[in-house]
């Protein structure tokens, strides 16, 4: 964050980030929580590695369905809620980070129902994710496969569903930017 960037001192907010896997979603979400004067950065994965013993991650895709995995992620989703309501009770705004697409926008709706939230979807182009981004990321490497599942899992099923952003010829800082004014949080 630039010194020269104002604090943003807005009404306590819950802003939901989503994409596919190596999108950005966690690096987006940290700047733009940074963005206002009392944010916080509630991402998903840090929820799931709190599990020490058992924990059971999605592998091929489509793998979820019914299955141990599937019950870990919506228990991720619901707890991440519950931090989020909290905090914005407490006058922050909590930016989310999570893969929410299909049944998980229902839940993410219904864990949420009643306070007013935004969605942002950040759509970089599969080819920016399986060759620039993947290559750079501490994570075993997501492949061209898994992240054409995910792409078009995410754009079937979120169609004109919140903000959605190409981020693929993007800053971060670019992104967070466009996001605050298109919110109209600035």
């Amino acid at each position: 964050m630039s010194i020269d960037q104002p604090l943003l001192n807005t009404r306590p907010a819950i802003i939901a980030i989503t994409g596919i896997q190596a999108a950005g979603k966690s690096t987006i979400a940290r700047l733009l929580a940074q963005r206002f004067a009392r944010g916080v950065h509630i991402e998903a994965d840090v929820l799931h590695h709190m599990i020490v013993s058992g924990a059971v991650w999605v592998g091929e895709p489509g793998q979820e369905d019914e299955s141990e995995a599937a019950n870990q992620l919506r228990l991720r989703l619901k707890n991440m809620c519950l931090l989020a309501r909290s905090f914005q009770v407490a006058g922050f705004t909590a930016v989310l980070d999570d893969i929410i697409m299909g049944e998980r926008w229902q839940h993410l709706q219904e864990e949420l129902l009643g306070i007013p939230f935004s969605l942002v979807v950040l759509a970089p182009s599969v080819e920016t994710v399986a060759h620039q981004r993947d290559v750079n990321r501490a994570k075993q490497p997501l492949g061209e496969t898994w992240a054409t599942y995910l792409d078009q899992a995410l754009r079937s099923t979120m169609a004109g569903i919140g903000l959605w952003v190409d981020t693929s010829e993007q800053t971060p800082e670019e992104t967070v930017e466009y996001i605050l004014q298109h919110l109209n949080l600035r």
